[in-house]
């Protein structure tokens, strides 16, 4: 990693932190980014419901919304890139302020509300992704708008307008900063959602086989909504749940002045409640359903414990604001020499021991 990229990050933190995010991805579509990263050891490759990865490390939805830079991205090191969440018409989002940087939690409250440029703009930037990354494992990140008078309609919209370039499509359902969508959780409005989605996707794969589906769910989950979200999804198809997105509760302890704001909560408060929430999603389907861990993780060592506890792959992102892009390789390296000198033979071998 070049001193550009490692000096980076605390430059960037000088700007508000909305501003920095689009000075980032400024930079990155300006070639700013390494020409790609090196080639992870081959005990970090994984599968996801059928999904080949060269590393387990994935970059989470919110970063790329609009899917501008991943190729870009994956020159750090991650072995999968989640664009979005991307919906059906352009919308501006929350009123600014939206986006906190908690320093002294190495944590991030956002109410962004899925500002993005809608599915058109979306879609020509993933063609061009495609067309010169073909085998790249890039995913989309689908979502409702705002206003939607048929929330469910959006998904599939999505689905019709993006089928045949993802490597895989995320089904979002767990922002809290679209007022009711975290509803669409509740056991019969998912049921419904995963049944038209079913459908959708059974007509489109008649020309075109289907990608994976991925399902991502909050932290703030009782055992009863664990055991009914599973349900649906093994009875729906899903291929696996990303567990999970950012949460609405104020963990004891944090210290940063923005701590109070209003939105979801990601970083480091997050790892320790999203990892219990995966544990339990991993007993609720008895290691049937494929798990994604996301929440808070910014080394080694909690990738292995999302991992263990779980997750067949995992996805960050709030680390990156903190730490750089660098982490990624430095994880890549770290969790392959542990992974050698406990002797396991792969990846895969570690998933759900703890």
């Amino acid at each position: 990693m070049s001193l550009l990229h490692q000096l980076a990050p605390k430059a960037l933190r000088l700007f508000e932190a909305e501003r920095a995010h689009k000075l980032t991805l400024l930079g990155l579509k300006t070639g700013l980014g390494p020409a790609r990263a090196d080639a992870p050891d081959p005990i970090l490759a994984s599968s996801v419901a059928g999904l080949q990865l060269d590393s387990p490390i994935g970059l989470a939805a919110g970063f790329d919304k609009n899917a501008e830079v991943p190729l870009a991205m994956a020159g750090f090191g991650f072995g999968w890139i989640e664009c979005g969440t991307v919906t059906p018409l352009a919308q501006s989002g929350n009123p600014r302020p939206r986006l906190f940087r908690l320093p002294a939690d190495k944590a991030v409250i956002n109410r962004l509300g899925f500002n993005n440029q809608g599915l058109g703009v979306f879609q020509r930037n993933f063609a061009e992704a495609r067309e010169r990354a073909p085998l790249a494992r890039i995913g989309a990140n689908i979502g409702a708008n705002k206003q939607s008078t048929d929330r469910v309609a959006d998904y599939c919209l999505g689905l019709e307008k993006l089928w045949g370039l993802p490597s895989w499509f995320t089904i979002n359902i767990s922002s809290p900063n679209t007022p009711g969508l975290r509803d669409l959780q509740s056991a019969d409005a998912l049921d419904e959602l995963l049944a038209r989605i079913s459908e959708t996707r059974q007509r489109l794969s008649a020309d075109q086989p289907s990608p994976p589906f991925f399902l991502k769910v909050a932290p703030d989950l009782d055992e009863v909504e664990i055991e009914d979200i599973t349900s649906a999804a093994l009875r729906h198809g899903i291929s696996a749940l990303i567990v999970s997105n950012t949460t609405l509760a104020r963990p004891e302890g944090l210290r940063s002045r923005y701590r109070n704001e209003s939105g979801g909560l990601s970083g480091a408060p997050l790892f320790a409640p999203s990892t219990q929430i995966l544990r339990l999603f991993h007993q609720a389907s008895a290691g049937r359903l494929p798990l994604i861990g996301v929440g808070g993780i910014s080394n080694a060592d909690q990738v292995w414990q999302k991992i263990a506890a779980g997750a067949s792959a995992v996805q960050l992102y709030s680390a990156l604001i903190y730490h750089g892009p660098g982490l990624v390789q430095t994880i890549n390296r770290q969790l392959a020499a542990r992974l050698q000198a406990e002797e396991y033979a792969s990846i895969n071998d570690l998933v759900g021991t703890a």
